[in-house]
C-alpha cells in the first residue's frame, strides 16, 4: 500500500461517513480507518505515551502519538501536527518527518480495519513534554524495550515500517 492510495481511500471514505462540525471526518462507527502512528525521536530514544481512560480505545496502553487521518493531505504532516497537538511542541521543535509503508491491520476484538501509516518524527533538542487529555504518562525508551510495555497491537511492527518507504 502506498500513501497515495490511503489518500483515494480518505476521500472516497468522506464521502459516505459523516462529519464532525469542524469538517472532519468521523470514523466512530466505520468498520475501517486510516490513522498516523508518530514516533517521535531524540537521539537513540523513542517516546512512549500511555493512553488515558479518555479515549474511545487502547485505555491504559502504551503507545506513540496516534490519530485519524481524518482529512485529506501529506501524511507527514499530519504526523507533525498530532505531534505539536498531543505532547505540545512547536513545528520549530521538529528537525525532520519520514513517513514508512502504510499497511493493513485488523483487530477483531474492535472489529476495526485500520490503514496505519507509521511515520518518525525527528526533534532538535529534547522537549519539554506536555500531555493533552489523551495521556497520562510518558517515557523514553530505546526502542528495543517495546516488548517490556503493554502496548497497543503491533507497535513495534509499525515502528520498524518507518524504515520501509
Amino acid at each position: 500500500m502506498e500513501e497515495a492510495d490511503v489518500q483515494e481511500l480518505i476521500i472516497s471514505l468522506s464521502k459516505v461517513l459523516p462529519r464532525f462540525e469542524d469538517g472532519r471526518i468521523n470514523y466512530t462507527n466505520a468498520d475501517i480507518a486510516p490513522i498516523v502512528i508518530a514516533f517521535v525521536k531524540y537521539s537513540d530514544k523513542v517516546l512512549l505515551l500511555k493512553r488515558s481512560h479518555d479515549v474511545e480505545n487502547y485505555r491504559g496502553k502504551w503507545n506513540a502519538v496516534s490519530g485519524f487521518l481524518d482529512v485529506p493531505g501529506p501524511i507527514s504532516s499530519k504526523a507533525i501536527d498530532e505531534v505539536c497537538e498531543e505532547i505540545g511542541l512547536s513545528h520549530d521543535d521538529v528537525e525532520g518527518a519520514t513517513c514508512g509503508r502504510p499497511y493493513i491491520q485488523t483487530d477483531s476484538d474492535l472489529s476495526k480495519i485500520w490503514i496505519t501509516c507509521p511515520a518518525l518524527i525527528t526533534l532538535k533538542k529534547l522537549p519539554e513534554i506536555k500531555l493533552d487529555f489523551e495521556n497520562t504518562e510518558y517515557k523514553w525508551i530505546n526502542p528495543e524495550e517495546f516488548g517490556n510495555y503493554d502496548t497497543t497491537p503491533n507497535l513495534p511492527e509499525a515502528y520498524s515500517r518507518c524504515f520501509i518507504s
